[in-house]
């Protein structure tokens, strides 16, 4: 039993022991009875759920205390919102759903960002959050709200079930629904009075465990048509979505790039499905490659914001576009396909390579098309290896990433969010193994960081013991969730978090310019909305719950803070990095879709 469970006393040794009591009876063939929370428990373990993570109160302790009874985790988070981003990368990173629990009411409002987040990322998730009793239905009961209503909007499938009876295939679908498709948020709605309510076992109906989703295949035709377009194109371009990390198409992809001789582009989450040191890669040159590309074969990525919708002025206006994606609804959004290729992202590279296995062709390295990338690739790369080589303080980003990215383990899990934070680090910080970048993703939401880095950590714990997960926050997105660091010291979980402080959103002031601008008046009339405290010590956040903090404001002194924290493998730490207010990214070829016109 967790550790958890023996401090909540002998409540939680009754549960254990009247669901082992229970199975025994079962097996031979006694009927007995099981208490809804104890219902809710088995079927998720027969689901495979592994992981839940919630903040308890009435109506669901019981239902944490038989998830752990049954030996599936509990981590007890200090928000929902944080809860349900950490089920979801979960889900992202095993391909089975985590599960939020929530209170009603307000608990479950608290967890629709995460279910939002989930739903635009296509990531699966279970949450399961308390409501008020059926009897009291309509009569302003404790925190009663319409929230199979509000989650509809949120998630592919939300339910209440009838009775207890059903408890387990409603869970069934509601795990199948998550990960078959284009995978989401699914909600289960449970009755404080279906909690404790009791059942006989004879009377449930039971469902297996749901298999993994079927991987569907393209149309050959359609295969071999995009296979040529491919051949003829002049300046050909691969570029991998985080679709195709979660369809664990890396070795297939990776070998269409090595036989071709592709260029290819990684998403942010994209990142590692080929490692970023590939010498096809092409993300220093990412906007000449997306506006000058004649051919893009598109891997489990959508043609949203984050690739400039594939239109002029980023893309040429006569592009080719092939499209590979699981969900047919995607195909032709924004720009109509050349080729539409419905299925797997794995399977349907793998057809690409057996065209190419009978068919062989390899783009020329001396082409036109890579000498041109080549050109922008060293011009940027000597760009910000000049930003990084600054010697003044404070540092800017550059001399940031630049210091922590040789000590970084090739094998880490790296979480990044803020907004310069993330995306300059992102061209900084390689990755060289799939599903090893976790970001704002599609949604751009902020806050999801420590939650990611907790749900990581747990899954390395258990799977990849030693590996290590680094959060790189912004000082403002740090701010959403970072109560969470108490959560990663109760349950030991080693991740390293590296906050990059300019003192506010985007941009900030230092210390005496606030002082000078305080004198000007009222903080709330003065104080531009950017603006953070200077100088914020948030590494005493960490120390504040036992873990390990560190204030820098040198690159030796960055170094030295994350050599001793990669050391440190029983305990968090967090490493508060100062620099420049005013730092900012290079020059951009194209400004930001919602750049400020301040």
């Amino acid at each position: 039993l967790p550790v958890t469970a023996f401090a909540a006393g002998t409540s939680s040794l009754h549960v254990l022991y009247n669901l082992c009591f229970r199975v025994a009876m079962e097996e031979l063939g006694v009927d007995s009875e099981l208490s809804g929370a104890e219902v809710i428990a088995a079927a998720l373990k027969e689901q495979d759920v592994r992981y839940m993570f919630g903040v308890v109160g009435i109506p669901v302790i019981e239902i944490a205390m038989a998830a752990q009874a049954a030996g599936i985790k509990y981590i007890g988070m200090r928000n929902e919102q944080a809860a349900c981003y950490a089920a979801s990368a979960v889900g992202y990173l095993t391909g089975r759903p985590g599960v939020c629990l929530a209170v009603s009411g307000p608990g479950l409002i608290h967890a629709l960002g995460g279910m939002a987040n989930a739903n635009m990322n296509c990531w699966p998730v279970i949450v399961l959050a308390g409501s008020s009793d059926k009897n009291q239905e309509t009569m302003g009961a404790f925190q009663e709200f319409p929230q199979v209503e509000a989650c509809r909007l949120y998630s592919k499938f939300s339910a209440r079930p009838s009775s207890l009876e059903v408890l387990p295939v409603i869970i069934e679908k509601a795990v199948r629904s998550s990960i078959y498709g284009r995978p989401g948020a699914c909600y289960v709605d449970i009755p404080g009075d279906m909690v404790t309510s009791k059942v006989h076992t004879a009377s449930l109906r039971t469902a297996p465990c749901c298999s993994s989703p079927p991987l569907g295949t393209a149309d050959p035709t359609a295969v071999r048509e995009a296979a040529l377009i491919i051949k003829n194109a002049k300046r050909p371009l691969v570029v991998v979505g985080k679709g195709a990390a979660y369809s664990h198409a890396e070795e297939c992809i990776r070998k269409l790039v090595d036989v071709c001789r592709l260029p290819f582009l990684p998403t942010p989450m994209g990142k590692g499905v080929v490692p970023d040191d590939h010498l096809h890669c092409v993300s220093a040159a990412r906007s000449r490659a997306l506006l000058n590309a004649d051919v893009i074969l598109l891997l489990g990525a959508r043609l949203n914001w984050m690739l400039h919708f594939g239109l002029p002025p980023r893309f040429r206006s006569d592009v080719k576009i092939i499209q590979v994606d699981m969900c047919a609804e995607e195909l032709g959004n924004n720009v109509m396909p050349v080729a539409a290729l419905l299925g797997d992202v794995k399977t349907v590279v793998r057809q690409l390579l057996d065209f190419f296995r009978i068919n062989p062709w390899i783009f020329p390295s001396n082409s036109e098309w890579w000498l041109f990338l080549k050109e922008k690739i060293k011009a940027n790369e000597e760009l910000s290896q000049a930003m990084a080589a600054h010697k003044s303080l404070p540092m800017n980003y550059y001399t940031v990433f630049h210091t922590i990215q040789p000590l970084l383990p090739k094998d880490c899990i790296i979480i990044s969010e803020g907004a310069n934070t993330m995306d300059i680090g992102r061209t900084m910080l390689h990755n060289y193994l799939p599903r090893h970048r976790l970001d704002a993703g599609t949604f751009g939401t902020m806050g999801v960081g420590l939650g990611f880095a907790i749900a990581a950590s747990l899954i390395a714990n258990d799977q990849t013991p030693h590996q290590r997960v680094i959060c790189i926050e912004g000082d403002s997105a740090f701010g959403f969730s970072g109560m969470e660091v108490e959560t990663m010291c109760r349950y030991n979980l080693p991740v390293v978090i590296i906050v990059v402080n300019n003192n506010g959103i985007y941009s900030g002031l230092d210390e005496d310019s606030w002082k000078t601008m305080a004198e000007f008046g009222e903080p709330s009339i003065v104080v531009p909305p950017t603006t953070l405290l200077p100088n914020a010590h948030y590494e005493q956040v960490m120390t504040a719950f036992g873990g390990k903090g560190y204030f820098v404001q040198t690159p030796e002194e960055l170094r030295k803070a994350l050599v001793s924290c990669l050391a440190q493998e029983k305990m968090p730490s967090l490493i508060n990095v100062m620099i420049d207010p005013s730092s900012g990214r290079k020059k951009q070829d194209f400004t930001w879709l919602t750049l400020s016109k301040m």
